[in-house]
């Protein structure tokens, strides 16, 4: 077996052929990381001149002591499982990244620990991935562990619904009774999402910064949507949609719903007077009820489409989410929602979106990503679980992050200065609120 670089061309075919490709191993991904000083290695592992294993390894120069780090995001493209395969690809990139002048290279594997179900709970005789820690281990790779929270370069906890040989309406089955409520709610409501194109960038970067500054979280720059949409767009990797509401089709909806409302009302009491209907007392006034309390909702919520209209116009932005999608998986990465109108819940309507193009184009699942792993209700992320737990599906906990170490030396000193530098940064972000 011998390690070489590869052209892009020969690693994507290759890449694409993994069960656990994703959009971070792409040639795409490494032209938007360029534009943060990181350069790209194709690399493959040849057995009788066929690749067996393969990674893009990305490259940076640290500051102060010039030498490098690796990463290979996602991990490598290789059976974890098949000790051999690992062991060798493992002895030749430590030979390649040593002529590199790397100190270490880190990886966090696409590769599912153990198989949970909707509640976070582990599966009885389910999937165990355990081995690929144990392989990974073995050959001197450091485990950050089994951590809870989102404290990894990547989420080690996901929330994903299958989608591979599914109709719409299985996986609409799956969903919370509340949810599918929701969805049928603001569809009446005139909620529609529609793709944005580059020009309309600012709109989802004021969504994404009204989001940061409820959540206390730092946004990106505008730079930095325009850098991935370069990157990734034209590729089909990336796509953003957001919600808009139709004040206009709102307040049509309601009247229509109020005037049926209305007539299911004078109908029952006309045929009741007239001896036409025979219905239980309780059951009539009961009936009767109903109808009268929905025509007073409908009244009220005419007057409030009123005042939205003068306040936002015929159509108000909602929310937005950018959607990378490669290889197996649709996945919902960034996503957001105005102050003014969270009223709405744009959210449900967006993955809703983002699910049915997963179903409609024969994608294997729709990825909700990061979640925590703790499912305790004190956890003040767990209402984020809570929601995409609502649309079904299960969780997935990933193996984790790994470093190999080259040099012990610099790599003590890389942990001190990367240490003191997030402690510098946290201290200036407290201090700036």
């Amino acid at each position: 077996m011998k390690l070489k670089k590869i052209s892009e061309k020969q690693f994507q075919k290759f890449a694409d052929q993994n069960p656990e490709i994703t959009f971070y191993q792409t040639k795409s991904w490494a032209n938007l990381k360029k534009k943060n000083n990181w350069d790209a290695h194709y690399i493959g592992l040849e057995d009788n001149d066929k690749i067996i294993a393969g990674s893009l390894i990305l490259s940076k120069t640290l500051p102060i002591i010039k030498k490098k780090m690796f990463y290979a995001p996602r991990g490598f493209l290789l059976d974890y499982k098949d000790k051999e395969v690992l062991e060798n690809f493992t002895k030749k990139i430590k030979e390649y990244a040593k002529k590199e002048n790397a100190i270490f290279i880190k990886i966090d594997p696409y590769v599912e620990y153990k198989e949970r179900d909707n509640n976070g709970d582990i599966v009885e005789n389910g999937k165990d991935n355990s081995i690929c820690v144990d392989n990974l281990k073995s050959l001197g790779y450091k485990h950050f562990g089994f951590n809870l929270m989102q404290d990894t370069l990547q989420p080690r906890w996901m929330h994903v619904i299958e989608t591979e040989n599914k109709t719409l309406d299985d996986v609409m089955k799956d969903m919370e009774s509340k949810t599918r409520q929701i969805l049928r709610k603001n569809e009446r409501s005139g909620i529609h999402t529609r793709e944005i194109s580059k020009e309309e960038l600012p709109l989802f970067k004021d969504i994404m910064q009204h989001t940061s500054d409820r959540r206390e979280f730092v946004d990106r720059p505008l730079s930095y949507y325009e850098n991935m949409w370069d990157a990734l767009h034209d590729a089909g990797i990336l796509k953003i949609l957001v919600a808009e509401i139709d004040f206009t089709e709102f307040e049509k909806n309601t009247k229509e719903e109020l005037e049926t409302n209305k007539k299911e009302l004078e109908d029952r009491i006309y045929k009741k007077e007239n001896n036409i209907l025979k219905m239980n007392p309780k059951k009539y006034e009961q009936h009767n009820k109903k109808n009268e309390q929905e025509i007073e909702r409908l009244k009220k919520q005419l007057e409030k489409i009123q005042d939205y209209k003068k306040s936002f116009g015929n159509k108000k932005l909602l929310g937005g989410i950018l959607f990378l999608i490669y290889g197996n998986e649709v996945l919902s990465l960034h996503g957001g929602t105005l102050d003014d109108v969270m009223q709405f819940q744009s959210a449900y309507t967006i993955h809703f979106a983002g699910l049915k193009y997963a179903v409609e184009n024969g994608y294997k699942r729709y990825n909700f990503y990061g979640i925590t792993g703790d499912f305790r209700k004190e956890n003040p992320l767990y209402g984020l679980y809570l929601f995409k737990k609502s649309f079904g599906g299960h969780v997935v906990e990933l193996i984790g992050e790994f470093d190999y170490i080259i040099s012990p030396f610099w790599y003590h000193i890389y942990n001190i200065a990367f240490n003191t530098y997030h402690k510098l940064k946290n201290l200036k972000k407290k201090n700036s609120r």
